[in-house]
């Protein structure tokens, strides 16, 4: 039996992967899974003009919307002009709803306004800029940053209406807006309208508030104080204290007029006006224009002063004096024309018509019975002048009606004027007095009692020297011997004198002797014959054939 060979086993290689391996291939699954998780979650990057980078940090700067922190600032740049800041922030995945055209952006940091002191707490935590989301459908990743915050959310109920003047800086964002002094609503937005040339002011009336506009509302400028000059005097007004510091707009629909529809239309536009007073003069817009000429001054005549009619304003002066081409006269000839207006409103008032052309019939007629008009003083303190129409008897006429193809109101000169004339004439009646013959008699009448003068000093001199000798000193010692004598005299008809006493003991005596002539006395005043015939009586004869 012969010997087989052992069989040979062949030998082939295992493939193998060694669990090694696993570990890249999870941790290369798990950074693909955290890139998907992260590009899933990543919000938009947005584009954010800025006028300063003051306060912004790149990955610090947070963004916020309602104090919810939706995005960082990752790049800040100057623009390709270098006029502005453009910082690129990255935005959470839930933001990306926010963003639309009317979204808006500003930085929240420490301000002091209109409005108070706002974003103290950022002087810790660092400046932020909030997101306004906005409402709009379109969408939009560059936005430009506010330099402050808004007046009221979009989505605030109220009312925005748009001020138009033709001024710009009136008004600033954040003023309020008043009514009746009540802060109901703000200043939102200021432009300037190149075409136009007239700037625009935004504002946002906080609802209830909205209720108050009408389509006949007027807007005008509220200073904190307000003073002015007028021919009717000073005219302080004094604001709100928020007013005082910042101004502001006020509204109210004109005393008389009607206030018109409620208005709900957004952004409406209405006219701002400079003051309150222009706002009322603004009712009276029917009106006839007239020239009045006037020979005197026109100082202290201002537009806008008024045209009365004894007391009652009727119109009010448009221009002075009225710029016109002077044709045909010397300088010294011209008259001064000034442009008035006789308002219709106002005149309606007191006289019943229905249309501007029976009021210029009116007042035709009336010319032809005196009516003129003449420059007064309105105000002595201040020296304004306003025009008075009243009925003169002696009124100048004129044939010309019109001046300039204006009609021509008559005018007369005023009582300022006659004053004028008057002090004129007595100036000249001054001048044509014989002044100098008047003084050279006034020379000689003063060189005359200067002479007087001198002869009576040299009297007093005399007097003097006469007083200084001695005979005349002895004078008065023997003028006081005199006086005595004459006092002793005196003195001796008095009640304890001799004579007295003798005078007294006669009145006495022929007292006694009145007292015993008394009953003869009052005999002869009984029968005045008794002192020539007997006063017995005799018994009556008796006859003797009696016996």
């Amino acid at each position: 039996m012969s010997e087989q060979a052992p069989p040979k086993a062949e030998v082939s290689p295992i493939r193998q992967i060694s669990l090694i391996w696993l570990v890249p291939v999870v941790a290369l699954v798990i950074g693909f899974w955290m890139l998907i998780q992260f590009l899933a979650s990543k919000g938009p990057e947005i584009t954010l003009k800025l006028t300063t980078a003051e306060g912004i940090e790149v990955g610090k700067t947070e963004i916020k919307a309602l104090n919810v922190k939706v995005g960082v600032i990752t790049d800040v740049k100057l623009s390709d002009d270098y006029n502005s800041i453009m910082a690129v922030a990255q935005l959470d995945k839930d933001a990306e709803r926010m963003l639309k055209t009317d979204t808006r952006f500003w930085v929240v940091k420490p301000r002091i306004g209109t409005q108070g002191i706002s974003g103290l707490d950022t002087l810790l935590s660092g400046a932020y800029i909030e997101l306004q989301p906005g409402v709009e459908k379109e969408e939009q990743l560059k936005f430009t940053v506010l330099d402050i915050p808004p007046v009221a959310p979009l989505d605030t109920k109220g009312l925005r209406l748009v001020l138009t003047h033709e001024e710009a800086g009136k008004l600033s964002v954040g003023d309020p807006v008043l009514y009746e002094g009540f802060t109901v609503g703000r200043v939102e937005k200021v432009s300037f309208d190149t075409e136009t040339k007239n700037a625009n002011y935004q504002l946002f009336i906080f609802e209830p508030y909205d209720s108050l506009i009408r389509q006949r509302t007027q807007f005008w400028l509220t200073s904190g104080v307000e003073l002015s000059m007028s021919a009717e005097g000073f005219n302080l007004k004094i604001g709100s204290v928020e007013s005082l510091l910042t101004g502001g707009v006020s509204f109210n629909v004109p005393d008389g007029a009607e206030p018109g529809e409620l208005v709900t239309r957004q952004m409406m536009t209405f006219h701002l006006f400079n003051n309150q007073s222009e706002v009322r003069e603004q009712l009276y817009d029917q009106y006839l224009e007239y020239v009045m000429l006037f020979n005197e001054s026109v100082r202290g005549l201002s537009e806008g002063a008024p045209v009365e009619y004894r007391g009652i304003r009727i119109g009010t002066v448009a221009e002075v004096p009225l710029r016109v081409p002077l044709q045909g006269k010397e300088f010294s000839e011209q008259q001064i024309p000034v442009l008035v207006r006789i308002e219709f409103a106002r005149v309606h008032e007191y006289v019943e018509m229905n249309t501007l052309e029976e009021l210029h019939h009116y007042l035709e007629a009336e010319f032809d019975n005196g009516l003129r008009a003449s420059l007064k003083t309105a105000n002595f303190l201040t020296g304004q002048l306003m025009v008075d129409v009243n009925f003169y008897e002696n009124g100048a006429t004129t044939t010309e009606t019109t001046y300039k193809n204006y009609d021509r109101f008559p005018t007369a000169a005023g009582g300022f004027a006659e004053i004028q004339k008057q002090v004129a004439s007595l100036l000249d009646k001054l001048n044509n007095l014989p002044l100098e013959t008047t003084l050279s008699e006034l020379n000689q009448t003063l060189a005359a009692a200067e002479k007087t003068l001198k002869s009576a000093e040299q009297a007093a001199r005399s007097v003097d020297r006469l007083m200084a000798q001695q005979e005349t000193k002895a004078i008065p010692a023997e003028l006081r011997n005199s006086l005595a004598q004459i006092q002793a005299t005196l003195r001796s008809y008095g009640a304890d004198g001799a004579p007295y006493r003798n005078l007294e003991n006669a009145l006495v005596r022929f007292e006694q002797v009145m007292k015993e002539l008394q009953p003869v006395l009052r005999q002869v005043n009984d029968k005045p014959n008794s002192l020539i015939f007997s006063d017995s009586k005799g018994k009556d004869p008796i006859p003797v054939a009696g016996e």
